[in-house]
């Protein structure tokens, strides 16, 4: 299998229209992707001193983050009003190759930062709020 590109690692917001249109959120230099799952363990004296865990059980939860430089997108102005509103919307990751993921997330956090005589950037993190399916 071949290196797939980091660049092809695109963040998309939604419109926020039932049936959404997706619009990359500009200026990202890095995105990063992180699947989490809890488990129900169910180990019992008929274990055999192993653990066991209860198939299907848990909770589980995809995190994004990504930071780059500001550029004044419509699509960052719509991350930045959804940060401030703490509505739930909308997002779609794409990867190389045209796997792609979409869910509802929240976003959690939202920095930004400048140097003097330097581009503005900001740093993002989104946390699912239900569940992520593959299209």
């Amino acid at each position: 299998m071949a290196a797939q590109s980091g660049a092809s690692f695109l963040l998309k917001i939604g419109d926020g229209k039932p049936d959404p249109g997706f619009t990359t959120i500009a200026g990202l230099r890095t995105t990063q992707m992180r699947i989490d799952g809890e488990m129900v363990a169910i180990t019992n004296k008929d274990s055999g001193g192993w653990r066991e865990l209860l198939d299907g059980a848990g909770t589980r939860s995809l995190s994004v983050s990504g930071s780059g430089i500001f550029t004044g997108s419509a699509a960052e102005t719509r991350l930045k009003a959804q940060a401030l509103s703490g509505r739930i919307e909308t997002f779609e990751l794409s990867f190389d190759g045209g796997e792609r993921m979409r869910g509802r997330f929240l976003v959690s956090r939202l920095d930004y930062s400048g140097d003097y005589n330097g581009e503005r950037s900001y740093t993002l993190a989104l946390e699912s709020a239900g569940p992520v399916v593959p299209l």
